[in-house]
């Protein structure tokens, strides 16, 4: 079996980013239908297993009743792209209108909005959601392997669902570009990856994960008696997640102000390991991917703008196989912990890590280890126990 980890790197850069305005994400989120703070579950069984002082499960699997954390980047990267499309500017600051009145706005002034998405299955429910509360058409591409419920409930939230042509999610991303270009002044493409010429809507979407992690911030103080976290496990992707992971706890106005810094540590499943190639090179890699129960990880290349910071500020980049997933959801389930194989993912990178670079990672009884589990329990097909040759 090829390593898991990459080979060690030369001394990363500082992640120091020049001082900006912080969006008011936290209010446009709670302006939101149904916000509340999605839980964060002590897992101490866990934590005994693998001889931490914490295991703390950040689980975002009924957040805005979606199964998923994409709303929180979907919701503010939509909400900006139509405010900016219109050029209503004052609207980036509360108070914030009623959603519906931004569709009724365009509909007026005689512009068919029509936002267009691919997904392999969680962010493309969350766009369409959005577009819903707004009341624009919407259009989800889909690789053919993503699982028909899935399928039916992005249909759910009134969206037209395509399934593409193209091979897998990369080949799915081109098929969405081009119906942009069918759509024309109307249409509005908002995705979670970047390319180059193509970076404004990944960086809103990045930007709207910070309301997880100021809420997992004060969580994780009330779980461990005042400790902040040490360790954060992500999943990759394209990168989106673990860019906004990466950034809050590896940032220089972060080391400055209080707060210590933690290790991160981002999974990948071994059909998607585009994270762990690109660390390996030293540049951004593609990769050819295979199907995976891990769907909403299944990328085969980082999203432009978040390769910087992933390659400055993860200390691991694991891998998890299919098997290692699936049994992950199955003990995490056990401790009525209900996620799907991308939540669970990040308890599996964690026995992985323990298992083969503890030491390394400074994992030990003083741990404060913080899963951030992105998806809630799904149908999936899960793999078949390899077969034992007599």
């Amino acid at each position: 079996m090829a390593p898991r980890f990459p080979t060690p790197k030369p001394p990363r850069r500082s992640l120091h980013h020049p001082p900006h305005p912080s969006p008011p994400v936290l209010p446009f989120h709670q302006h939101l239908p149904t916000y509340a703070p999605t839980p964060l579950h002590s897992l101490p069984s866990l934590a005994a297993s693998l001889n931490v002082g914490h295991v703390l499960v950040k689980d975002e699997s009924l957040r805005f009743g979606l199964p998923s954390f994409k709303d929180l980047g979907a919701s503010w990267a939509v909400y900006r792209a139509v405010v900016e499309r219109l050029g209503l500017f004052d609207l980036l600051d509360p108070p914030f209108p009623q959603l519906s009145t931004l569709g009724e706005t365009a509909r007026n002034r005689g512009l068919n909005l029509k936002i267009v998405t691919c997904t392999a299955g969680n962010w493309g429910r969350a766009v369409a959601r959005m577009g819903r509360y707004m009341g624009i058409e919407t259009v989800v591409y889909v690789p053919g392997d993503v699982h028909f419920t899935t399928r039916e409930l992005i249909r759910e939230e009134g969206a037209e669902v395509v399934v593409a042509q193209g091979a897998g999610y990369d080949g799915t991303v081109e098929e969405a570009k081009g119906r942009l270009e069918k759509e024309g002044e109307g249409g509005l493409l908002v995705m979670d990856i970047a390319w180059e010429g193509y970076e404004d809507v990944p960086k809103w979407v990045v930007e709207g994960y910070q309301t997880m992690l100021d809420e997992v911030d004060g969580q994780v103080l009330v779980a461990t008696g005042g400790r902040p976290a040490t360790h954060a496990v992500v999943p990759v992707g394209c990168g989106s997640i673990a860019q906004a992971v990466t950034q809050h706890f590896k940032s220089a106005t972060r080391e400055r102000g209080g707060t210590p810094v933690a290790m991160v540590m981002g999974v990948e499943p071994e059909t998607a390991a585009c994270l762990k190639l690109s660390l390996e090179t030293g540049s951004m890699s593609l990769v050819t991917i295979g199907e995976s129960i891990m769907c909403g990880m299944n990328c085969g290349i980082l999203s432009t703008t978040a390769w910087p910071t992933l390659q400055a500020g993860v200390d691991a980049a694991v891998v998890v196989s299919e098997e290692e997933a699936h049994q992950a959801v199955l003990e995490l389930q056990e401790l009525n912990v209900k996620v799907g194989p991308c939540g669970a993912a990040t308890w599996a990178g964690l026995k992985r890590v323990c298992a083969e670079q503890q030491e390394r990672l400074g994992l030990n009884k003083g741990s404060v280890v913080v899963l951030h589990c992105t998806e809630g329990s799904r149908e999936y097909d899960a793999p078949q126990a390899p077969q034992v040759v007599l």
